[in-house]
């Protein structure tokens, strides 16, 4: 063999054999640290732990569950807006010792600090305010129950339907202050599904009871408890003379009020009214106003409006001692008339001031409470036989039900809880925007960055109008409307004929800011949203 391959062959054979080494090196020591690493994580961590597995999504059904699945959507949420308005409008001035068999016709006396009724607290928003509130739907055609709080003085109503976007418009068919019951109605696309009415009657201490509503705005927030107690209106400050309440330690908050509260079977038995907390929000205690007496408030709004209540004319002085004064009669039960109307039943009859109406109908007559509630809910027309005492002679007359309104005509207390409409600004047809425009001049275009003759400027807006809601300010520059270009108002109204209520509308607008008094380039975006149903 000659030399040259002798050298080569040992030399490509130690090579290969280094090579070998090299690698066997390598894999042992990848797993020697491989193996450090691990015992080094398994000594650090905890090795004597057994990792955790989720099991498979199998739903926990209860009464609760099924209950909320089914009245969830019947339970609506309310969204009040208000105006600026010079002078605050306020409850008119009358002597609270002076009650009468109207009830005392006033609207509710503010509550005290401790008794608050949960309405949203407003936020202010440019120039207007906004509270929130609930309701439940009660008809399948849009007819909804709500507390008469919640949309008071609006100047427009918003109400949202689970599961729809759609903000539709809120009509106040009727109210009525003394039981704070509203009643309003939407146009809704399609049939809704109304809740189911209980017997508030069949109501015991100690049944199990649900609340749903939008505390705080929250939609669709559910909370549970019990009865904890039936109280009269006497038991809480800024109650009216017509509401009795069933108590609850369900927690309700601010944006509860007008919800429904449901019995263990789904059905509402109450009206979610009001809250007694020092703190403003939920402590524990609610009321709410009994579904029997919501719903004769509601069947009396959608026949004539409004509630028709009867009266028999006679007034009387609330104080603490009145069982005292009774007993000092000889008597533990009954109404001391302090005055009569002369021209009303009462004195129409022979009733004197200084009688007391013990009993009503052969039925006794308890107290004060009790002979409003019994002559309020005559029919207007009937008759009532009244049972007095006048100077320990029993006496009997036969006195005719009229309506309050009448009986009491002209004095300052008297409501005649007349439908309110949300105000509006401005009268509008379905597809106006409800904004007061002008031409762009040739400066004002190309401060704008705008190209050629399009565009119209933005002078006012209405305070609840469509424009208001998708955010059109003063100053804002229009280039289309749905991709419609518009040059002039003209062009404007000619796009805004051809729009139906509830269409969808983009708007292409340009607006100037300014940061810290430093103006930035012109912005453009699309404004958009649903017209008016």
């Amino acid at each position: 063999m000659p030399f040259p391959k002798k050298f080569k062959q040992p030399k490509l054979l130690s090579f290969a054999l280094l090579l070998f080494t090299l690698v066997i090196g390598i894999v042992i020591g990848t797993v020697v640290n491989t193996g450090v690493r691990a015992d080094r994580q398994s000594s650090s961590t905890a090795p004597d732990a057994t990792p955790l597995s989720i099991p498979r999504a199998d739903p926990i059904s209860n009464e609760f569950t099924k209950l909320t699945k089914k009245v969830e959507p019947s339970v609506v949420y309310i969204e009040s807006d208000y105006l600026p308005k010079p002078g605050k409008r306020g409850v008119r001035p009358r002597d609270d010792s002076q009650d009468d068999d109207n009830g005392g016709g006033a609207e509710p006396k503010d509550p005290s600090d401790m008794f608050k009724r949960f309405f949203g607290s407003p936020d202010q928003r440019s120039f207007r305010t906004e509270g929130s509130g609930t309701g439940f739907i009660v008809d399948k055609n849009g007819y909804i129950v709500t507390n008469h709080h919640v949309i008071e003085n609006a100047d427009r109503i918003k109400v949202r339907i689970p599961g729809d976007d759609t903000d539709y418009r809120g009509r106040v068919i009727g109210f009525d202050r003394e039981t704070d019951v509203a009643v309003l109605k939407i146009e809704a696309k399609r049939a809704l599904a109304p809740v189911q009415i209980g017997n508030s009657d069949s109501v015991q201490v100690g049944d199990w009871v649900i609340a749903i509503g939008s505390p705080f705005g929250l939609q669709a927030t559910v909370t549970a408890g019990i009865v904890s107690a039936e109280r009269t209106s006497r038991d809480l400050p800024g109650a009216g003379s017509f509401q009795n309440f069933l108590q609850t330690d369900a927690a309700i908050n601010p944006g509860n009020s007008g919800g429904p509260l449901l019995n263990i079977r789904g059905e509402v038995i109450g009206v979610n009214t009001m809250i007694a907390t020092r703190s403003g929000s939920y402590e524990g205690i609610g009321f709410a106003l009994p579904s029997n007496m919501a719903v004769k408030v509601y069947n009396d709004i959608i026949r004539e409006g409004r509630v028709v209540r009867g009266s028999i004319g006679i007034k009387w002085t609330k104080n603490d001692h009145q069982l005292d004064t009774l007993q000092a009669f000889g008597l533990d039960h009954g109404v001391l008339v302090d005055t009569v109307q002369p021209s009303g039943p009462a004195g129409k009859a022979g009733i004197k001031s200084d009688d007391i109406i013990t009993a009503m109908n052969n039925r006794a007559v308890k107290d004060e409470e009790d002979l409003v509630t019994r002559v309020a809910d005559l029919p207007i027309g009937s008759t009532a036989r009244l049972t007095v005492d006048r100077n320990g002679k029993r006496l009997d007359f036969t006195v005719p039900i009229e309506e309050r309104s009448l009986v009491w005509k002209g004095e300052a207390q008297v409501d005649d809880n007349k439908p309110e409409t949300p105000q509006q600004t401005k009268a509008t047809r379905p597809g106006e925007f409800g904004m007061t425009i002008m031409r762009l001049t040739a400066k004002e275009r190309e401060d704008l960055g705008i190209d050629g003759n399009s565009g119209v400027k933005v002078v006012a807006v209405d305070p609840g109008s469509f424009a208001d809601d998708i955010g059109l300010q003063q100053g804002d520059a229009i280039l289309s409307i749905n991709r419609q270009e518009v040059a002039s108002p003209d062009d404007v109204t000619r796009v805004q004929a051809n729009f139906r209520p509830g269409q969808a509308v983009a708007v292409h607008v340009v607006r100037s800011t300014s940061i810290a008094g430093r103006h930035s380039p012109p912005q453009r975006s699309y404004l958009s949203g649903r017209l008016p149903e």
